[in-house]
């Protein structure tokens, strides 16, 4: 019996896919729940798993191909993977007489071999499985943090640190708001350009190498989206700076016994967060969205958080931000950093919101103007803390600094409220003893 693989169900908002990457081969043996194909939408990579034990029969679709909701992709033959385990299991007779003495413990695990692997095919995520793959590696050698020793993305990254030589650790306090938004060390330097054999080239001259290559679903949808802002938004930007001297020195304070009793690194984005929920409240007009010749005032407070991934800039949302503690936002933040570089960030985490936070700081921006989020109508720039000298109670004095920017959208927000709103998250974050007392 013949079991077809079929496209999942997409939301409203999607109306297609492209086959990204299969992982099974016609004539391949396959399990149940084991990822066949990677389909890549405008906001996520899907993970289609075998819907039955069998041997896959054959591809209907091939990889760079659009496919719809319910469209087959490929058909696994039942019964044949059982099949071809009953020649295998021939021979068992016979070397269970010969491993007679073999401890049980033996008998349970996988048997592994001279350099320690089993012989249990490791699970990877979609991220690490392409990068396993680009970097021609044995995902055998990599030992996964996940689930089942499903390896991570972060897990590749950390192998590849091992083999190379130590390097100093850096400051924890250098500038660091959060683990989630921190680029993975296999980020941190540019990699030379290395041009796709089997893509036609643009350019005979020696030494000027040229290549053409189509934009990913992701890239293109940033493209179109930021376009988009541009627009159909009166965008303006306004800016402030913040000493951020009394955050740095409470964080200092209280880190340690804060992860020792939430389990969670205590970062600079939960303030953040914190601060512009406060300010949200006091300038509602900021939390709000435009739906043609209507304004939508939300009365919660969705919070998107833009991550870097290795296919590019997502948001997800971390929701009702004004219920949540600062070690669930904290938490909520690290998960989707997970997320983002494993490529498993569903629909529903990457959907609406009514306000971003971005942070270029991580990165080394000084001062940047973000691009407004549709339908939000404003988004906080968070950028690089930096020593400076300045002037309080009219003496020069060394605090670090950082510069914030609010770019908003003009149609319905006045350039008063704007800096009034980036004035209030400014004295939160200079004085946090306000998000106690809510002053």
């Amino acid at each position: 019996m013949s079991t077809e693989v079929r496209v999942p169900a997409l939301p409203e908002s999607v109306a297609d896919a492209t086959v990204l990457t299969w992982y099974k081969q016609p004539g391949d043996a396959v399990e149940k729940d084991e990822n066949l194909v990677d389909l890549e939408t405008d906001k996520v990579v899907l993970e289609v798993p075998a819907p039955a034990a069998g041997r896959l029969a054959e591809h209907r679709v091939g990889e760079g191909d659009v496919v719809e909701a319910d469209a087959v992709l490929a058909v696994i033959e039942a019964g044949a993977a059982a099949d071809a385990g009953g020649e295998a299991g021939a021979a068992a007779p016979a070397a269970q007489a010969e491993a007679a003495p073999a401890t049980a413990a033996a008998t349970t695990a996988p048997a592994p071999d001279a350099g320690g692997k089993t012989d249990k095919e490791p699970q990877l995520a979609p991220a690490a499985r392409r990068l396993v793959k680009e970097l021609g590696l044995d995902a055998a050698d990599i030992p996964g943090s996940g689930r089942d020793g499903r390896i991570h993305k972060s897990d590749v990254v950390a192998w590849l640190d091992q083999q190379e030589a130590a390097v100093p650790e850096r400051d924890p306090d250098a500038g660091r708001l959060s683990q989630a938004q921190a680029p993975d060390a296999a980020d941190d330097a540019t990699p030379a350009l290395e041009l796709d054999a089997s893509l036609p080239s643009l350019s005979g001259d020696a030494g000027r190498p040229e290549q053409r290559v189509a934009m990913t679903r992701l890239r293109a949808r940033i493209a179109e989206r930021l376009v988009e802002a541009q627009q159909n938004s009166a965008m303006l930007t306004t800016f402030n700076e913040v000493d951020m001297s009394a955050v740095l020195t409470l964080r200092r304070q209280y880190r340690d016994r804060f992860e020792a009793t939430h389990g969670v690194r205590l970062g600079l984005m939960s303030f953040f967060v914190k601060a512009s929920v406060e300010a949200l409240q006091r300038f509602p007009v900021v939390n709000a969205s435009v739906d043609e010749g209507d304004i939508i005032y939300h009365g919660y407070y969705d919070i998107g958080i833009a991550v870097s991934s290795p296919r590019g800039l997502v948001v997800p949302i971390l929701r009702n931000c004004d219920q949540l503690s600062m070690a669930d936002i904290e938490r909520g933040i690290g998960d989707f950093g997970t997320k983002a570089k494993d490529g498993t960030l569903s629909f529903e985490e990457l959907t609406g919101g009514t306000f971003s936070i971005t942070n270029g700081g991580i990165f080394g921006s000084l001062l940047s103007t973000p691009i407004l989020n549709p339908p939000q109508s404003a988004i906080l720039g968070m950028h690089k803390i930096e020593e400076r000298p300045v002037a309080v109670d009219g003496q020069v004095v060394i605090r670090p600094m950082m510069y914030l920017a609010l770019s908003y959208d003009h149609r319905i927000i006045d350039g008063r409220e704007a800096v009034q709103f980036l004035v209030a998250i400014k004295d939160t974050l200079e004085d946090p003893a306000r998000l106690l007392l809510r002053i």
